[in-house]
């Protein structure tokens, strides 16, 4: 009852690790991504999404990263209204998978953080509450953020 598993220690050293990278402030200064992206309309942040499949250079502003992503959710939902089976929601699921991390690196650079952010959704849980707040953020200023988040 006393000692401790190998999960606690796991737990005990992974959730440290997982604030400090949360809890860090991006770099101060320019962003260091490129010129701000313009907001985009529902048509055109569809067609940004599948141009830029694997484009993971530059910044997606917060229009274009909710469009693309409602767009998304929503052709899944009628492809599995129409397919019960997910056979297609299966395809588009892995037609979207590559645009669709390409598309969130680009949002974590608007707020002048690196793409690979993203990771911190998948390993921790505390990290996708952080990972979804960085993308309803305003873009990043030319001068340092004033908050943690």
């Amino acid at each position: 009852m006393g000692s401790f598993s190998l999960i606690h220690w796991l737990v005990v050293l992974i959730i440290p690790a997982a604030l400090i990278f949360i809890l860090r402030k991006p770099p101060a200064g320019p962003n260091r991504f490129g010129g701000p992206p313009d907001a985009m309309g529902f048509g055109q942040a569809i067609s940004s999404y599948f141009r830029k499949y694997v484009d993971f250079t530059g910044r997606a502003s917060r229009s274009e990263f909710w469009f693309s992503t409602l767009f998304v959710v929503l052709v899944s939902i009628a492809l599995y209204l129409v397919d019960r089976t997910a056979t297609l929601n299966g395809i588009w699921s892995l037609a979207t998978f590559l645009p669709s991390i390409a598309m969130a690196a680009r949002r974590l650079h608007d707020i002048n953080r690196s793409g690979w952010h993203q990771l911190l959704g998948i390993l921790f849980p505390i990290g996708t509450i952080a990972v979804i707040v960085w993308y309803c953020r305003a873009p990043a200023a030319d001068d340092s953020m004033a908050s943690v988040f």
